[in-house]
């Protein structure tokens, strides 16, 4: 197969390809199902085992990321960065919500979010650990644009925040290990 002429099979799944990736990263900052908090699955539980909406969250600034409690590496960096967000935010005397939902609907109940918590020291009230039903959180990766899968006993997934302004409305999305987060604060 000849990928250097134009013509051939393989030069145009090539570029198919190469288009592709191009158009995912680009459209990085966007979301697929929801520009509201109102239009995300609603029914999770926190870390205390006590029913969370979403909406409940209104009236500031809500920050979302997904996480799993066995991940020991792109999870712990995302966690960083948003601790990097709320230091910010202090410095600015500014407020909003923390909310982490984690991937692994079997594995991650609350009190493996509670032990997590714990052991990393994020304690503060406006951080909130989720979880949720198989379906929710498919639910919710799907609509804010978060990838993952299962493979073996882990969750492969990248590495993105979703910013909500006080209103519940979507006003961005990056990835804390490549993109600039400062500007959706």
């Amino acid at each position: 197969m000849n990928l250097r002429h134009p013509a051939s099979s393989g030069w145009r799944a090539t570029w198919a390809c190469t288009a592709l990736l191009c158009a995912s990263a680009a459209g990085a900052g966007t979301v697929a199902g929801a520009a509201r908090l109102d239009q995300l699955p609603q029914a999770w539980r926190d870390d205390q085992g006590l029913a969370l909406m979403l909406t409940d969250l209104a009236g500031h600034r809500v920050i979302l990321s997904m996480a799993y409690t066995r991940c020991h590496k792109t999870c712990p960096a995302t966690l960083n960065e948003l601790q990097r967000m709320q230091k910010v935010l202090d410095g600015r005397g500014e407020q909003a919500s923390f909310v982490i939902v984690g991937y692994d609907a079997d594995n991650d109940d609350p009190q493996s979010w509670h032990l997590y918590r714990l052991n990393h020291r994020l304690d503060r009230p406006n951080w909130h650990f989720l979880t949720g039903t198989a379906k929710n959180v498919r639910r919710l990766a799907q609509q804010l644009g978060f990838e993952f899968w299962n493979y073996d006993t882990h969750v492969m997934h990248d590495s993105r925040v979703v910013f909500f302004d006080s209103k519940g409305l979507y006003s961005g999305a990056v990835s804390p290990a490549t993109g600039d987060w400062t500007a959706l604060l």
